[in-house]
Parts: structure tokens; C-alpha cells; sequence
């Protein structure tokens, strides 16, 4: 009956009730919100790269390397030399190593160059490896892979034609048109940057810049006297070809020397050595790489390759442990993520002193009525019990609503947290957690209803209605 009469009373005040729950339903929602985004933003950042070792890349800080060559997030500041890279994956304990060059997009994605070894070696989440929803992996310079987002939001399909735009914003003004690319492959969801980019070889990234320097030249040529001119240029070319052979000739010997010179002077920090001499040119001497990944025979090669990679002098290499640059990434943000908790708290419990103020701000109006219920037999507990009630529906109505409106939001913000920040959001059934956090609220707003309850228990005393028994 109490329980009744408590209902009743609450849909009587409709205008009041109605702006406390609005509150108590914003509040819960952030405060859900936040801890969801909290936990599903790390599950997203550590599920992107599994099995990796090593990250190595140009000498920068440890956050920023891993945010830009395995997030997707900022640039690079200086690229690797291919020798470098060639010559450090050949180390012993090396497994295996993927070679990265980023620098390109198209329609906003990102585009990363690679080889084969990406599609053979590169692991997310827990060491899960990557697989086809639809073609192969590239088989030549003209073939590109798409991440499952990428597709879907593009709507392309195998054997559709695209073009790569220089540099990473949405907006290019230089487009490779002469270089498209054919799809060959198009990769299963993962939840990760993965998911967003583009994976061409190394060569097609080679290609398009080096036609895209020499295209103005081509067309020049093609409006002159197409007989003299090409005539002058072979015979032009065939000197600059003996002069860079010779050149060549001669980098060989002074090799040989430094060769030699390394053998005599071997000894345990042999890598950090031979590192500062400039192995052969394997495929030109200005290619480079953004990054690349390293695995180990042995996770006992880890710190060894990683101490003599941030000691090379040939060029400035810092070489990173993902693991724990994620987690140094987590203890940077740990108090931004405690000062977000505290705020949606303190909103909480705004919004429980509203419904305090409320309930307050209505007990002398309602004076009369507790008197009515008094003259027809209610004791001073059932006025308390009454107004406890009365504050307990408030705040469990208000936890209802908020966690439909959190649910709406999660629906509503899925796809652009995936898309702009790679936050893949779970929508699941509330965890052991935010279960708390709603006890806590509830247990928070009857303590508080306590509290004009208690007033209208001692009103009822005071009126000297009180039934003798």
C-alpha cells in the first residue's frame, strides 16, 4: 500500500519529477559513457599490434613512433635509409621484419607501403594474423589491398582501378594519375587502423614518386622533334651511365676496404660497429622507409638488438618495445582519465542534490497532505517510508533512462570513434563495473532521500497526530 501511495504521489508531481530524472539521466549517462570510451579505447589500442618485438624508426620519442607508425596518428619526423633496414633485419635472431613507408592517402585513408612479409608476419589482437574477405595479397607494382573499412565506405570491389594522392590529409593537390592501381585483395575486419588503410608494395610507392618527378620532362620531350632529341638523350645517358658505373666501381673498393677494416676490429658489440659503416646499395641509395617491425627468434635477442639499434651511429634509429610504450602512453593519460571520472561524479551528485532540493523545496507544501495521512492512521514510519519511497523511484527511474540514453549514445557514436580515432566501441551488456556505479548512485540517492524523509518523520511528531498504541 505504501509502496502504492509513494507511486502515486511522484506521478502527482509530474514538472519536478520529470526535471530530476532528466538530470540523474544525463549524469548516469556520462559517467557510463566515459568509463566505457575509458575501457574500450585501451582494449582498441592494445588489440592493434600482437607478436611485434620491436618497432624501429627514425630517432624520435617513443609515443610518437608507435602513434605514427602503427596508429595512423601524426608523422613522422625523418625516414630510415633501406640500407639501414636491410642490413639490420639481417642480424641474427631476426624471425622475420615488415618494412613500412608511409606519406600517402587516398580519400583520406591511409596508404602503407609494404612487402608480402605484412600480410605473413603482422598480428592483432591476441596474435591473431590477418586474412582475405574477398582476393590475394599484391602481386606486383600495380595492385593494391584495402582494409575492410575502407571498401565498405568506398563501396569498391576486386579489379576497380584508384588513385593515390600525395600526402595524408583528406584534401591532396598532387595526385599520382599516372600510376593507378588495381584491387587485388580486400582484408577481413580487425577493429583496428588496419582497417583504414590502404597496402601497396614498396616498389608501387617508388614508382609514383619517381614518375611523378619525371613527368614534366616526358611531356617536354614529347612537344620537340621526337628524332633529334631522343638521339641527344640516349647519348647523354650512356655517359652519365659510365660515369655512375665507375662511380660504382669505386664505392666497391672503398667497401672492400671498410670490409676488411671491420673484420680486423670484431668483437661482441659487433652490430653497433658494423652499422656505422654503409652496407651496398641494394636498391638505391635514396629510398627510405618510414618504419619497420622486427620479431625474434627469441625474446632474449629483444633487448640486445634494441640497446645496439639506439646506439647506431650511422644514422639516428630508436628502436621501441610496443608493449611498453603502450603502457607508458596509459600512465600519461591516467590523470586525464581520473580528472574525467571525477567530473561525471561530481555531475552525479549535482543531480542527486537537485532531487534533494526538490523533494525539500515540496515537503512544506505537502504538510497538509502527510497531515490528512496522519488523521486516517499512517504512523510517523510510514510518512518516512513513504518519502524514502518516493526518492528511491526518482533515482532508479533516472539510472533506467540513463543507461537507455548511454545505449543510444553508443549506437550513435560507434562508427565515428572507429573511423577518427580507431576507438572500436563494445556494445555489450553492462559490465561487473558500471553495475556498481549504478548501486552506488542508487544507494547515494536513498541515502539522500533520507533526508527529507527524516524531516517529514519529525513534521509528523511535531503535529501532534501522533497514534497512541
Amino acid at each position: 500500500m505504501l509502496i502504492k501511495l509513494a507511486w502515486k504521489s511522484t506521478l502527482n508531481r509530474k514538472a519536478s519529477v520529470a526535471l530530476t530524472l532528466v538530470t540523474i539521466a544525463i549524469s548516469v549517462m556520462l559517467l557510463l559513457s566515459v568509463e566505457r570510451v575509458r575501457q574500450d579505447a585501451k582494449s582498441s589500442f592494445a588489440n592493434t599490434i600482437s607478436g611485434t618485438d620491436l618497432i624501429v624508426g627514425a630517432r624520435t620519442g617513443d609515443i610518437q613512433l608507435l602513434l605514427s607508425s602503427v596508429f595512423r596518428i601524426g608523422h613522422a619526423n625523418n625516414a630510415v635509409q633501406w640500407q639501414s633496414y636491410e642490413y639490420i633485419k639481417a642480424q641474427r635472431g631476426v624471425a622475420w621484419s615488415i618494412p613500412i613507408s608511409l606519406g600517402d592517402s587516398h580519400k583520406g585513408f591511409a596508404v602503407l607501403g609494404t612487402d608480402t612479409s605484412y600480410f605473413s608476419h603482422y598480428q592483432y589482437a591476441k596474435k591473431q594474423h590477418l586474412t582475405f574477405a574477398a582476393g590475394r595479397p599484391f602481386h606486383n607494382s600495380q595492385e593494391v589491398v584495402l582494409g575492410a573499412m575502407v571498401a565498405k565506405k568506398l563501396g569498391y570491389q576486386l579489379g576497380q582501378k584508384i588513385v593515390i594522392s600525395h600526402g595524408m590529409g583528406n584534401t591532396s593537390f598532387h595526385h599520382h594519375d599516372d600510376n593507378p592501381l588495381v584491387i587485388s585483395g580486400i582484408l577481413a575486419a580487425t577493429g583496428t587502423p588496419v582497417d583504414k588503410t590502404l597496402h601497396v608494395p614498396l616498389s608501387a610507392i617508388e614508382s609514383m614518386h619517381s614518375s611523378g618527378h619525371s613527368k614534366p620532362s616526358r611531356i617536354v620531350a614529347r612537344k620537340q622533334d621526337a628524332t633529334h632529341h631522343e638521339h641527344e638523350h640516349e647519348h647523354e645517358h650512356e655517359h652519365e651511365h659510365e660515369h655512375e658505373h665507375e662511380h660504382e666501381h669505386e664505392h666497391e673498393h672503398e667497401h672492400e676496404h671498410e670490409h676488411e677494416h671491420e673484420h680486423d676490429s670484431k668483437n661482441n658489440n659487433a652490430l653497433v660497429h658494423n652499422l656505422d659503416s654503409k652496407p651496398g646499395d641494394l636498391i638505391g641509395s635514396t629510398k627510405q622507409i618510414t618504419a619497420f617491425l622486427l620479431g625474434f627468434d627469441s625474446p632474449l635477442y629483444t633487448l640486445q638488438v634494441r640497446r645496439n639499434i639506439n646506439q647506431y651511429k650511422g644514422e639516428p634509429l630508436l628502436a621501441i618495445m610496443p608493449g611498453v610504450t603502450l603502457r607508458e602512453l596509459w600512465e600519461m593519460l591516467d590523470i586525464v582519465e581520473k580528472i574525467l571520472l571525477l567530473i561525471t561524479l561530481a555531475v552525479v551528485l549535482i543531480s542527486l542534490l537537485g532531487m534533494l532540493t526538490s523533494l525539500l523545496a515540496t515537503l512544506n507544501q505537502r504538510r497538509r497532505e502527510l497531515a490528512i495521512l496522519r488523521s486516517v492512521g499512517a504512523r510517523p514510519w510510514h510518512i518516512f517510508t513513504l518519502l524514502i519511497s518516493e526518492a528511491i523511484f526518482i533515482t532508479v527511474l533516472g539510472c533506467i533512462f540513463g543507461v537507455a540514453l548511454f545505449y543510444a549514445l553508443l549506437i550513435a557514436a560507434q562508427s565515428g570513434l572507429q573511423s577518427q580515432f580507431g576507438v572500436v566501441l563494445n556494445i555489450s551488456a553492462l559490465s561487473t563495473y558500471e553495475l556498481m556505479l549504478l548501486s552506488v548512485i542508487i544507494g547515494a540517492g536513498t541515502l539522500i532521500g533520507a533526508i527529507p524523509a527524516a524531516r517529514a518523520y519529525f513534521y509528523s511528531l511535531a503535529d501532534g497526530m501522533q497514534i497512541k498504541t
